[in-house]
C-alpha cells in the first residue's frame, strides 16, 4: 500500500513520492521533484523542480534546495547550469541549508545547518560538510570527506578521498584579487589531494597543490605547493618532516 503524510498547509505539487513519505507544515514540494521512500521534509523547507531526493533523505527546517543562481548584473562571472539536484539516500540536509541547481552529493551525507553548495558542486558519499560552511560553484568534493564548521572552498576548487578539512579553513582562487575580472583559466582554488589533513584556520592561496596525506598545521598560509606526506606550518608555510612520526 502506498503511503504518504503530507500536512494541510504543505503545498505539494508533484506526484513522484515514494512510499511512507512526510511532509510536514508549510513546507513546498514543486511540480517535477522526486521523492523516494520514506523521505521526511520538516517545515518550512522549499523542494524545487528538478530535484531528486534519494530514499530515507530527511530536509531539516528552512532548507532551500534548487536555487536558480542570480548573477543580479554584479557577478564578473555568468552562473552556468543545469535545472537539477540529485542528493542520493539516507543524506540529512541541515536547517537552513542552501543548495543551488546543477549540484550532485552522494549516499550517507550530512550538509550541516546553514550551509551554501553552489552551482556545479560534486559532493561524494559518507561525506560531512560541517555548519556554515561554504562551497562555491564548481568545487568538487571525493568520497569519505570531512569539512569542519565555518570553512569557505573557493570555486573551481578540487577535493580528494579521505580528506580532513578543520573548522575555519580559508581558500582563494584569484591571485589578482579581482582586478582583471573573471578569466575561467586563471581563476582556480587550490587542489588538496587523498588523505591530506589541513588544520583549523589554515589559508590556502590560488592553484597550491596539498599532496596525499600531508598535513598542514593550524593557520598555516599555504603559498606554494605541498608535496605529498609532508607536514607543513608557519607563515608562509614551511616542510618541517615527513610524517608527524619523524623527528
Amino acid at each position: 500500500m502506498h503511503r504518504v503524510n503530507i500536512h494541510p498547509t504543505a503545498i505539494v505539487e508533484t506526484s513522484s513520492l515514494g512510499d511512507n513519505v512526510t511532509v510536514h507544515a508549510f513546507a513546498v514540494v514543486r511540480a517535477g521533484a522526486t521523492l523516494g521512500n520514506n523521505v521526511v521534509i520538516h517545515p518550512y523547507v522549499v523542494i524545487e523542480t528538478g530535484v531528486i531526493l534519494g530514499d530515507n533523505v530527511e530536509v531539516f527546517p528552512g532548507a532551500y534546495v534548487g536555487k536558480v543562481p542570480k548573477g543580479a548584473g554584479v557577478l564578473a562571472r555568468i552562473p552556468r547550469f543545469e535545472p537539477f539536484v540529485q542528493i542520493g539516500a539516507n543524506c540529512s540536509i541541515g536547517p537552513h541549508v542552501v543548495i543551488y541547481y546543477d549540484v550532485k552529493i552522494g549516499e550517507n551525507t550530512l550538509i550541516g545547518d546553514g550551509a551554501s553548495i553552489r552551482e556545479l558542486c560534486r559532493i561524494g558519499s559518507r561525506c560531512v560538510v560541517g555548519r556554515h560552511v561554504t562551497l562555491n560553484y564548481n568545487t568538487s568534493i571525493g568520497d569519505d570527506t570531512k569539512i569542519m564548521d565555518h570553512s569557505w572552498l573557493a570555486g573551481n576548487m578540487r577535493v580528494g578521498n579521505r580528506v580532513f578539512i578543520s573548522g575555519g579553513v580559508l581558500t582563494a582562487n584569484d591571485n589578482m584579487l579581482g582586478k582583471h575580472g573573471y578569466q575561467e583559466e586563471r581563476i582556480v582554488g587550490p587542489s588538496i589531494c587523498d588523505g591530506a589533513v589541513i588544520g583549523a584556520g589554515a589559508i590556502l592561496l590560488p592553484g597550491v597543490v596539498i599532496g596525499e596525506e600531508a598535513i598542514v598545521g593550524a593557520g598555516a598560509v599555504v603559498t606554494r605547493d605541498v608535496p605529498p606526506r609532508t607536514v607543513v606550518m608557519g607563515i608562509p608555510a614551511r616542510a618541517i618532516r615527513t610524517s608527524l612520526g619523524d623527528e
